[in-house]
């Protein structure tokens, strides 16, 4: 592991702390497939993702770009497999096709980048930490999307089936809306500590006066949704939604039917979510208005609406169950400035995607923050996606 490979030189506080957070990353990635077989790991279980080999050699071949080559000035370690596991040089479409490593050839690039790693930051320390933690990240992130395919293929462990299924209690928030009134917040993140360029700069917003839905859409709502002509009723679909809907005969996702009644609902497309609040009368939040209700700090019957840590809201239940779509296209905010990479976010800004907000069961907790930004398209429900209701005062 990383920490060991570096013991034979004084480690700095931060470097032994990024060591020791990359080498529990490691293992969360390992153990993701521990009990899968070689043929699990190589199959293509759905068009839209990657074989989860592939993932694997693409998690060795970002941190060893990032952090051997780019920070430490090494040569690559395996330059022939740069583009192989380039994600804009080998899309998702063809990367069950091409000749990847074997799982076994994939687990030992990624020990042996570890192990550089460590070295490299043994001897230079982590400068800034902004690419030590955007490597740590990335990896953390691949986590949940590899959790995706796992649960696509019907592989997902039991535990973590009863963890994306558990049911809202009565403890949680009540079943109502939570009134935000009128005014400018700082939407984004700060100067201090780690975000992504999408998150910043922090700028004030103004926000008119809404209400949003204190409990996520649940798998009953969504039934009764679904049962009640959701899927047939034309008026509550746009133009879009609608088309694509009848082109792939879609209906509710499995997992609907086949979770808690009062369990969020889960894997919902964009298009999906805005026709069941049209149905309701009401529309998804722009992410700003999301922003400003999980962050909100007025007084509601005389107590705090959050207590001021990410989804500890009192007001809002199931806050980091699900990604929760918004309204909105996913774009820079003035004053943008991609960096390290435009290829992270900028080259996705535009009317295609949409913007999540929150996080989800599969979710680390050192991604998921107030101010973090998903994006995918609205025909998309692989993710761990959900819906929380909006609407005008």
């Amino acid at each position: 592991m990383a920490i060991s490979a570096a013991n034979t030189t004084p480690l700095s506080p931060d470097a032994a702390q990024v060591l020791q957070a990359m080498d529990a990353a490691r293992e969360r990635t390992l153990t993701l497939v521990a009990t899968l077989d070689d043929e699990q790991l190589e199959r293509v279980h759905s068009p839209i993702m990657s074989p989860l080999v592939w993932d694997l050699g693409h998690i060795a071949a970002y941190e060893d770009l990032w952090l051997g080559h780019r920070y430490g000035n090494l040569e690559l370690l395996r330059p022939e497999l740069a583009n192989l596991y380039d994600a804009f040089e080998t899309p998702r479409s063809v990367r069950g096709e091409i000749e990847a490593l074997s799982p076994a050839e994939a687990k030992a690039y990624l020990a042996a980048v570890s192990a550089r790693t460590a070295e490299v930051i043994a001897e230079r320390g982590t400068g800034d930490g902004v690419l030590c933690e955007m490597v740590l990240r990335h990896e953390l992130q691949h986590s949940e999307t590899m959790r995706q395919t796992i649960d696509i293929a019907g592989l997902l462990p039991a535990e973590e089936q009863a963890k994306m299924g558990a049911a809202l209690t009565a403890d949680d928030a009540p079943r109502g809306w939570l009134e935000i009134p009128s005014g400018a917040f700082s939407m984004g993140a700060g100067t201090d500590g780690f975000s992504y360029d999408n998150e910043r700069p922090r700028h004030l917003v103004e926000v008119a006066a809404f209400a949003i839905a204190q409990r996520p859409v649940s798998n009953a709502s969504w039934l009764h949704f679904s049962e009640g002509g959701g899927y047939e009723r034309r008026e509550w679909w746009s133009r879009e939604g609608w088309a694509w809907k009848e082109e792939y005969d879609i209906s509710h996702h499995p997992s609907v039917a086949a979770g808690h009644p009062e369990a969020p609902v889960c894997h919902v497309s964009w298009f999906e979510a805005d026709a069941f609040a049209r149905a309701h009368g009401a529309r998804l939040p722009t992410e700003a208005e999301w922003e400003k209700a999980v962050t909100w700090t007025q007084q509601v019957d005389g107590e705090p609406a959050r207590s001021g840590e990410f989804g500890q809201s009192r007001y809002l239940a199931g806050i980091g169950r699900t990604w929760e779509w918004t309204s909105s296209t996913f774009g820079g905010y003035q004053g943008f400035v991609a960096y390290p990479y435009r290829e992270y976010s900028e080259v996705f800004f535009g009317e295609s995607y949409r913007v999540l907000r929150g996080s989800s069961w599969a979710t680390h907790p050192r991604v998921a923050s107030t101010t973090f930004r998903n994006w995918d398209l609205p025909i998309r429900r692989q993710i761990f996606a959900g819906v929380r209701l909006a609407r005008e005062l």
